[in-house]
């Protein structure tokens, strides 16, 4: 059920376990913040192999709380309600390992290193070698998984997007992410310990290089260790939506779970508030920081 909840600040429109999209009314700024991999709502028909404890290591915990603060100061955010486990919004929507499905894929899959390290649009594995599911996948579930979750979340993003693009000329967009402290068996940079944010852009093509180098620059000045596309690159997110010669920049922020969280227990840790608190400052000064444009 879709519902939306008009206030005198914030307009709200949630479709229920999909996703939930809050935007000011008065005094918005052309930037959005999505958080696609933070949903916890788990889908009736979503039938795993794995304990929940597991599923959850999948999960960007708390990432939609932390950067919600944008609201306070003109940014809208759109998050999702659904696990990125079920379906992963960052991906693309044809990034498909035919072998966890019953039958090919009929609009035909191109699945990139992403599904061979079973981290595709379905997930294949929760952790290397431990499989999400025990049986394969009917195409109809796959295709009813993209008609109902992926597609409205990307559509919500892209609206949004589309609508502060024609009002003020060019938007800002920021893919919130989380990571863990060191890269797995899974990721391209095994057992190597990770920044407390990697800033990435997809070498150049989603936004322009000033910003990312402001954005990085400000979360080092506020003593945290930052990285630039090493070792994420961003995804989908920022590769669908950033044009920054028609004045659209996206970029993938990715923020280390160990400033925040207990990743045995999946709890907030006492870091949480004080992360928030910056990046909350972070939302005002970026909301300065384009509203010169």
């Amino acid at each position: 059920m879709m519902v939306s909840e008009p206030s005198n600040t914030i307009r709200i429109r949630r479709v229920d376990g999909v996703l939930t999209e809050r935007h000011p009314v008065s005094g918005a700024v052309p930037i959005l913040f999505d958080s696609p991999h933070s949903g916890r709502t788990i889908p009736h028909d979503f039938v795993t192999a794995v304990s929940l404890a597991e599923l959850r290591t999948g999960e960007d915990a708390f990432v939609d709380e932390l950067v919600s603060g944008c609201l306070d100061h003109g940014i809208g955010l759109v998050q999702a309600e659904f696990p990125r486990t079920y379906i992963d919004a960052n991906r693309a929507v044809d990034d498909i390992d035919e072998e966890l499905l019953a039958g090919p894929w009929p609009d035909g899959a191109n699945p990139t290193d992403k599904s061979a390290r079973g981290m595709g649009l379905i997930r294949k594995h929760i952790l290397r070698n431990v499989p999400l599911y025990s049986e394969a996948l009917s195409i109809e579930e796959v295709a009813a998984r993209i008609a109902v979750f992926y597609q409205p979340y990307h559509d919500a993003v892209r609206e949004s997007l589309d609508r502060l693009h024609a009002r003020h000329g060019a938007v800002w967009h920021v893919d919130w992410h989380s990571m863990k402290p060191y890269g797995n068996p899974m990721n391209v940079d095994d057992g190597q310990a990770r920044p407390d944010f990697v800033v990435s852009d997809s070498e150049g093509e989603t936004a322009d290089a000033d910003l990312v180098e402001a954005v990085a620059s400000w979360l080092g000045a506020r003593g945290y260790d930052v990285s630039v596309n090493d070792p994420y690159k961003g995804a989908e997110m920022i590769r669908r939506y950033g044009a920054p010669s028609e004045g659209r920049h996206s970029i993938q922020v990715e923020i280390n779970r160990r400033l925040y969280l207990d990743p045995d227990r999946m709890r907030k840790t006492e870091g949480f508030i004080r992360l928030k608190e910056d990046l909350d400052a972070f939302s005002a000064w970026l909301s300065g920081h384009v509203l010169p444009v």
